[in-house]
């Protein structure tokens, strides 16, 4: 075959440094269409990006040719250095880590539905306790002592 096609489907999920409320509707709506353009640009497609004022959701595609760790290195720094450039906040930072958990085609629209829900979701459930959920889930072994930063 000539030509690699892939359909990698990854559901990113990541904290504001101490999951500090930091993104709030001012701007929220503005940091995340600059993470698409982030992705678009490293040869990815955002499929939907939402969250709350202490975390983000990412469903996108990402490209074969990169590793998961390079693309999210790439839009967390990009995005908070752009941040703070803006005056959005100074001296912004994302959490040092994130989960990324791969989405069967089959799984897109729950996932879509369950990243558009995430107000009405964190009424009930905090980060945390969504965050350890999606860990259990996906059967992902972590050191709780490493948990959090």
């Amino acid at each position: 075959m000539a030509h690699t096609h892939t359909c990698l489907l990854t559901h990113l999920i990541f904290s504001t440094k101490y999951r500090l409320p930091l993104l709030d509707d001012r701007i929220r709506g503005r940091v995340f269409a600059y993470m698409n353009g982030i992705i678009q640009e490293i040869g990815g497609k955002t499929i939907i990006i939402d969250g709350r004022p202490d975390h983000a959701h990412v469903l996108a595609s990402l490209p074969a040719r990169l590793a998961i760790s390079d693309a999210m290195r790439t839009v967390k720094a990009n995005s908070s250095r752009w941040i703070t450039e803006e005056g959005l906040l100074p001296d912004f930072a994302w959490q040092t880590g994130y989960g990324a958990f791969s989405i069967g085609r089959s799984e897109r629209d729950t996932v879509i539905d369950y990243i558009k829900d995430q107000l009405a979701h964190h009424r009930t459930v905090t980060y945390q306790d969504e965050y350890l959920r999606l860990l259990h889930e996906y059967d992902v072994d972590y050191d709780p002592r490493f948990l959090w930063d």
